[in-house]
């Protein structure tokens, strides 16, 4: 899995279909496998790609993406199955949908460093979440 860093971190910050609110087997299994350790964000723009979204990179600091930051359990065998899910594992056609790579992610008292997963095709032409949440209310 390329990534930006040498550095391991034994989080994930979910964004879409991961979130504890969505009704996903995934999701169901990260929440079993990880501990929540609380709601965070990043700095990116979030767009649909269908019934998911994508988050890409962004410069801006005021372009923010809301989430959930969990710490994980057996981090390499979870993030495995993750890596599949998200379609960047190792059997994964070339450009692979998503990339996971570590970025710093803000909670309400600290900064964590914590893998994500950012979209990895163009986005012209896809709708922009401005709000930055994916399940807004």
């Amino acid at each position: 899995m390329p990534n930006e860093t040498s550095y391991d971190p034994p989080y994930l910050f979910v964004y879409g279909t991961l979130m504890q609110a969505y009704d996903h087997p995934m999701a169901r299994l990260l929440s079993e496998q990880a501990e929540r350790v609380g709601e965070g964000s990043c700095c990116g723009q979030l767009f649909r790609i269908k019934h998911y979204p994508g988050l890409i990179a962004s410069d801006d600091a005021g372009d923010r993406v809301f989430g959930e930051l969990f710490r994980l359990r057996g981090t390499k065998n979870l993030l495995a199955k993750l890596d599949e899910y998200e379609g960047c594992g190792p059997s994964a056609p070339q450009p692979t949908q998503y990339i996971r790579v570590v970025r710093p992610i803000t909670l309400p008292d600290r900064t964590i460093d914590a893998w994500v997963y950012l979209y990895n095709r163009p986005v012209t032409g896809l709708t922009r979440i401005l709000s930055g949440r994916f399940l807004a209310p």
